[in-house]
């Protein structure tokens, strides 16, 4: 079966007599109370799904199975002579629940070296696309071409029992993670570097041969990307890609096509797209000022203007957090220690401090301050990835860890297709007069 399917089949039978048990003692009791306003404004704050592999606390940030970030950056296994963590080790804390070995990441590692050949017509799909397609466009097509390889579909369509859905969406997950950092880079380098491939290279970490058949063999650039993968992989349940993947598979779509639709999600500009506003924006405000090294107060008026024009500061701002993002403070720390003297990152701290002050004088916004979207665009562009379209691309191939973990999880646990109960304006109009009742009052 293999190590990690055991490990995770031994943590998934005792996490379903749990959740068997909890539901049977528990399972009337009341967990939050619906505001109207909630079921018109985008569900928020709404708790409604389980996502076992993160949790998002208003003032800590994000932790995966209880470690905050800085946690992980210290106790996850690390490259050889390397500083940040190994994205396979957060991968295994999602999936198992435990911190991982040295031993367990390699592992991890060589497994996903193993299966990450992609077939010749994933190749062929993304090449009949048009070369000014969005890179986000041609990913999403590379992900369904791959559903030609999953398990899942075959082994339901020759009849598998209930019990066993897992089995196969795990087999599928791994390949899938395996897979996507070739199809990113094929992306990248068809789009951006005149069709010249980069084999991968079998010796390397799984972060680390991305960033080798992008074209960037900078070790700190290799660095940049074992960062940018563990921080970016999960969000708990109820963002756009991993609320998107999770719904999709609830109805036994098998991985690839749950990820797909939860990438078609990543890519809205509200979401993951949010990274290339960033420098866009930056790009933008340099340009009018006409310098590189805008001065705070310049910076200042800028940021107003935007705001007077009806539009967002993008980057600033986040439906859960109340405190700087703990992945910006991660990706601020990793640029002063590899490229303080960068004009571009020295704009967005010089943003930083000039963006939060005008935010909480408006008086109507309750986080203003950045998230992880406002500073890893300016890392990218150092390395000399300036192609700022391609970045919700590394954002989705980091995603996937988090949302194939969880959705390995949905099945172990036979959660049951998704289906909230929705109601018409009118509906709700009768019910406030008392002539109507509604969802169940």
């Amino acid at each position: 079966m293999g190590i990690l399917k055991e490990r995770f089949k031994a943590k998934a039978d005792e996490s379903a007599v749990e959740v068997k048990n909890l539901l049977k003692e528990h399972g009337t009791k009341t967990i939050g109370e619906v505001q109207l306003s909630q079921i018109y404004q985008g569900m928020r704050g709404i708790t409604g799904l389980v996502s076992e592999t993160s949790l998002l606390d208003a003032q800590e940030g994000i932790r995966f199975r209880g470690y905050s970030i800085p946690e992980l950056q210290q106790k996850l296994p690390k490259a050889k002579n390397g500083n940040e963590p190994l994205p396979e080790g957060l991968f295994y804390l999602m999936l198992i629940g435990e911190l991982p070995t040295e031993e367990d990441v390699h592992h991890v590692t060589s497994v996903w070296q193993r299966r990450s050949h992609v077939p010749n017509h994933v190749f062929a799909a993304i090449d009949a696309l048009p070369i000014t397609a969005h890179p986000m466009t041609m990913f999403v097509t590379g992900i369904m071409a791959l559903q030609t390889e999953s398990n899942f579909a075959k082994r339901y369509a020759e009849g598998i029992n209930k019990k066993d859905y897992w089995e196969p969406i795990f087999d599928d997950a791994m390949d899938l993670i395996a897979r996507l950092p070739r199809v990113a880079a094929y992306i990248y380098r068809r789009k951006y570097k005149n069709n010249q491939h980069i084999q991968p290279n079998g010796l390397l970490d799984w972060a680390g041969n991305l960033a080798h058949m992008l074209g960037f063999e900078n070790e700190s650039f290799k660095e940049l990307m074992r960062l940018y993968m563990t921080i970016h992989a999960d969000h708990e349940g109820g963002n756009v890609s991993a609320h998107a993947t999770h719904l999709v598979g609830s109805a036994l779509s098998d991985p690839y096509l749950s990820l797909a639709a939860g990438m078609n999600g990543l890519a809205g500009p509200l979401h993951g797209l949010a990274n290339q506003e960033v420098v866009k924006w930056i790009f933008e405000m340099r340009e009018e000022l006409k310098t590189e090294t805008p001065a705070k107060d310049q910076i200042e008026e800028y940021v107003k203007k935007t705001l007077s024009e009806g539009k967002v500061v993008p980057g600033y701002g986040h439906a859960v957090l109340r405190k700087t993002d703990p992945r910006f403070t991660a990706q601020m720390e990793f640029g002063k220690k590899h490229l303080a003297e960068d004009p571009l990152v020295q704009t967005v701290w010089n943003v930083y401090d000039a963006v939060p002050p005008i935010l909480q004088s408006l008086g109507k916004i309750k986080n203003p301050w950045p998230n992880v979207d406002a500073h890893s665009g300016a890392l990218l562009v150092h390395y000399g990835m300036v192609e700022y379209e391609f970045y919700t691309v590394l954002f989705g191939v980091s995603r996937a860890l988090g949302v194939m973990s969880s959705l390995i999880w949905d099945r172990a646990l036979a959660l049951p297709i998704e289906r909230p109960k929705s109601v018409t304006t009118e509906n709700v109009k009768q019910w406030l007069k008392g002539e109507a009742e509604i969802w169940g009052d």
